[in-house]
């Protein structure tokens, strides 16, 4: 599997820019990956593993993890960290499958209270991961995987694993 890096200019020009204090005519920007947020800790440990993921196979500098509500870091707390890294511009991207009432409303008003104490840093909410042609992807990998293990083919996936959930069943039990 090839690596692919995701940027909008050149290779590494994001975190160069970041590191000489975000100058120019797109400032530095921060970029704040936010999911439901759950009181099973390991749920929120799984946002901080794939926002790690992320920062590494892109070329984006700043990303911070948060939760809408349940557990810490808040997105005030991750818009802060963005800023105090070197942000002048904060990109809100949720952790959501489609639109709905968190997107469309709480969010943005999250994100509007987080970005009051920082007058100088502008801020958008991007959009769910909605109807993108690479979820079809992931999700017959996921499909694939699963029918692999309920036939002793492969271990439990990473989401799965240690849960007992991961096993055919029948409508009796």
């Amino acid at each position: 599997m090839s690596e692919t890096r995701h940027h909008s200019s050149e290779p590494g020009e994001k975190n160069k820019k970041c590191e000489d204090g975000g100058s120019g005519e797109d400032g530095c920007l921060g970029v704040i990956i936010v999911d439901h947020g759950s009181r099973r800790a390991e749920s929120n440990v799984m946002l901080e593993s794939f926002v790690e993921m992320f920062a590494k196979s892109t070329d984006y500098g700043i990303v911070e993890p948060a939760h809408m509500e349940l557990a810490e870091p808040s997105i005030a707390t991750a818009f802060d960290r963005c800023v105090a890294r070197g942000a002048t511009r904060v990109i809100v991207m949720p952790y959501f499958l489609l639109p709905g009432r968190h997107w469309n409303q709480d969010i943005p008003e999250l994100t509007e209270q987080a970005a009051k104490k920082h007058t100088d840093v502008s801020y958008v909410v991007g959009a769910p991961i909605g109807l993108h042609e690479q979820m079809t992807g992931v999700i017959a990998s996921r499909l694939d995987h699963c029918l692999a293990h309920v036939a002793g083919e492969a271990a439990e996936c990473d989401v799965c694993a240690g849960t007992g959930r991961c096993q055919l069943r029948r409508g009796a039990e």
